[in-house]
């Protein structure tokens, strides 16, 4: 977004602003909003005096301070003069500390940005009322033309009017304290201290030639443990500087009354209603591990009066706000999440080695990448490379991987993608070309759509089967043709049932939607329609789970005798299998029902059945819903403890998907977000994880690899769209190995193609001195 220009004086009466609250969003808005129009009447409103604030630094990007500059020069330069700027992150783990340069920061004191903003407002003719609570919100709507609701986390505003914006609030499980210490740290540090009590974490950076911001975090459990539930903040400050006495260098830690508190994510479906609207955290909140609460502010505030200038009324201006807003926040609130997540389950990565540590830390957002990284510190991402066992000029994506008797000679997986395409259960010619041209691709490993193990258990009349001879042929011609054509590319088959979720339409006439004619009757682990207005299922029956156990068996016989080299079992989605996992699902009270013990019985025997005639060299994975996204199901506790029984069981990986079990699911979409799943099963049961769901870039794939989130990435829509994902990955990253290997009649494209004459050198059209 460019910097509002100046607006023209407002028609009628000068428009009257009311803002509540006195932090930075609130100032920055109403300077903004007096300095665009000088006719403007605004008033502030701040409960505390204007000495009094929490917290020490505040960091701010160079995009951010780039839209200050532009909308407020002298704002900006009255920063610039006291900003506090440096390159390096620290990680210390271990009594090991590594350093990545090239991030850039820049920061300053809260009480010093305080200041500057005071000035301003006051230079422009904003009264500014401090030690004074705001008029009840009713009573300023009626009064004012705009209500700037700046009034916090803990905003009385949004609570008042939470019919209307509908918050939705969750706290976390560390607790921190804000706190400082009277020297500058050298760079942004982030230290482990392993006590007797558990994993704590210092972050700490510097905001001031001699002072710097420390913030003291650690899980709930370990708080209590350790005793700071039960003593005051000052005896807390010396225990913390203890602890970390080392980063500290033996100085004491102050406070300005902070107290422990746990993170509060605040998310509202409005922001807006009549002339009020939140800005800053009273509408949107993001973890201080990825430094943006007061960024957003100010860019809300940009973003605010901007709007109003562009927009002929308040109703439209407030709109358009939002929708500029929401998008960036929401991509925002993701990444915060995704940090906040990482330092919440700290231990889970203790025992990685010390760079690997490191690169994980850093890229725990999915803001900061492999790639990126590599552009602001090549030798330090260098060096987590060689340690992870990249060989010199590989990507870690064309790194090696064994499972079992079969190594796999990149990370890449084509993941498996249902095509409604065979007859008859029997895969044709499509399912050559289709799975063909991906293992010409490069991907080392390619997998099948999911092939039933019976007409019943097929979820349309499209779907591939292997109950039948002339199925399991039809197969082998497929794995023939991979093999040969391909060769190094493995081909993998994934085995599952339908249950509740069959007899339905292909996907392009209307997914989940009942035949309307040549239904078969659907079973599953107890009689719940997918959605309403669906077939009914049969709750499955002793006998026929017998049945189905030996179908499954008989399907995984067929699939060897084909050629595959490796099998999954379908677990996920709902599915048969999926749906006994499931407590949304599985309502039986006999042995396979109640319990998650009991309602991984099915899946197991199952797995037990299949395993048994399945080739002992070749591996097997299970993919599983690591969440229902619905309240009462599947939690991602129940998800680490079902990969720990089927490994326990013989699963050589665990394939981590999410969702798709029931109709009424609320899925948190967004880059790899389900990659925390995997992560999570990964280093708590030390079984390797397929990471899978909107993973689209190779450098997602590098970074998730090298951080040690996942063992292998699979990829759907991406290999719809370039079937040669993966050798266009390796020629993107200029990397020519045995990782990635076109095929002969392939290998002139190996390159990419010139684009036309932009590629050309420019004629000289000046001459130089």
């Amino acid at each position: 977004m460019t910097g509002p220009a100046q607006a023209p004086t407002s028609p009628g009466r000068p428009l009257r602003v009311a803002i509540i609250g006195g932090g930075p969003g609130g100032l920055y808005a109403a300077a903004l909003l007096k300095r665009l129009d000088p006719n403007r009447e605004i008033t502030l409103w701040e409960r505390n005096a204007p000495d009094v604030t929490f917290g020490f630094g505040v960091v701010l990007s160079d995009e951010t301070l780039g839209g200050i500059e532009h909308a407020d020069p002298v704002v900006h330069e009255a920063l610039r003069q006291d900003f506090v700027r440096w390159d390096d992150i620290d990680i210390v783990h271990r009594g090991v500390r590594h350093r990545s340069g090239g991030h850039g920061f820049a920061a300053l004191g809260r009480h010093r940005l305080l200041e500057i903003l005071h000035a301003r407002c006051r230079s422009l003719g904003v009264e500014l009322r401090f030690s004074t609570e705001a008029p009840h919100i009713d009573r300023l709507a009626r009064e004012y033309d705009l209500v700037v609701a700046a009034d916090g986390v803990h905003s009385t505003t949004r609570e008042s009017l939470a019919h209307v914006f509908r918050p939705h609030v969750a706290t976390h499980h560390c607790r921190y304290i804000w706190l400082a210490a009277d020297f500058a740290f050298d760079a942004f540090r982030f230290e482990i201290a392993e006590t007797e009590h558990g994993v704590m974490q210092l972050h700490g950076y510097p905001f001031a030639a001699d002072a710097s911001t420390v913030i003291i975090e650690m899980r709930e459990e370990v708080w209590r443990a350790a005793g700071y539930d039960e003593i005051p903040p000052q005896e807390s400050m010396e225990r913390c500087a203890k602890v970390f006495a080392e980063a500290l260098r033996g100085r004491p830690l102050r406070s300005d009354s902070s107290a422990w508190t746990t993170f509060r994510t605040v998310v509202n479906d409005r922001w807006s209603h009549g002339n009020v609207v939140l800005l800053g955290d009273a509408a949107h909140t993001a973890h201080f591990s990825i430094g943006s609460g007061t960024k957003l502010a100010v860019e809300d505030a940009l973003a605010l009066a901007a709007c109003l200038t562009e927009q002929p009324d308040v109703p439209r201006a407030l709109a358009a706000y939002e929708e500029e807003r929401r998008p960036v926040v929401a991509s925002t609130q993701r990444a915060a999440r995704a940090s906040l997540e990482w330092f919440e389950n700290l231990r889970l990565y203790l025992r990685q080695p010390p760079r690997q540590f490191a690169f994980n830390l850093l890229t725990r957002s999915r803001r900061v990448t492999h790639d990126n990284l590599r552009l602001r510190d090549a030798r330090f991402t260098e060096s987590v490379e060689r340690e992870f066992g990249c060989p010199p000029g590989t990507p870690p994506m064309f790194t090696p991987f064994r499972l079992r008797g079969l190594t796999l000679r990149n990370r890449v997986v084509v993941s498996p993608m249902d095509m409604y395409s065979a007859t008859d259960g029997v895969p044709g010619d499509f399912h050559l070309v289709h799975l063909g041209a991906r293992a010409l691709g490069g991907a080392g490993l390619v997998m099948t759509e999911m092939v039933c193990i019976s007409p019943e258990g097929r979820i349309t009349p499209g779907c591939a089967g292997l109950y039948s001879g002339r199925q399991a042929e039809a197969w082998r011609r497929v794995t023939d043709f991979v093999h040969r054509q391909a060769p190094g590319t493995a081909i993998g088959v994934q085995l599952g049932h339908s249950g509740r979720k069959g007899s339905t339409k292909l996907m392009w006439e209307g997914m989940d939607e009942p035949l309307p004619t040549g239904n078969w009757p659907l079973v599953a682990a107890s009689p719940l329609p997918y959605k309403p207005g669906g077939q009914t299922p049969r709750e499955l029956s002793r006998a026929q789970l017998t049945d189905l156990r030996e179908q499954f068996a008989a399907a995984a016989w067929r699939a060897a005798r084909a050629g595959f080299d490796l099998l999954e079992l379908h677990c996920a989605h709902g599915y048969l299998l999926s749906g006994f996992l499931s407590p949304l699902t599985n309502r039986r009270t006999d042995a396979y029902g109640g319990s998650l013990d009991r309602r991984l019985r099915f899946p197991l025997e199952v797995f037990d059945a299949v395993r048994a005639v399945w080739p002992a060299e070749r591996p097997m994975t299970v993919r599983i819903s690591a969440t229902d996204w619905a309240e009462g199901g599947t939690t991602a506790e129940d998800a680490v403890e079902i990969a720990r029984a089927f490994a326990a069981h013989g699963a050589d990986a665990i394939d981590v998907s999410t969702g798709q079990v029931v109709a009424e699911e609320r899925p948190e979409f967004g880059r790899s977000y389900q990659t925390p799943f995997a992560d999570r099963i990964r280093h708590e049961v030390r079984i390797p994880v397929i990471a899978v769901g909107a993973i689209s870039s190779w450098d997602d794939v590098n970074s998730l690899i090298l951080a040690g989130r996942a063992d292998l990435c699979a990829l759907a829509r991406p290999h719809l769209y370039d079937p040669h994902w993966t050798l266009h990955a390796a020629a993107e990253q200029g990397y020519e190995g045995p990782g990635a290997v076109w095929p002969a009649p392939y290998r002139a494209g190996s390159r990419r193609p010139r684009t036309g004459r932009t590629d050309a050198p420019r004629p000289r059209l000046s001459l130089s001195g």
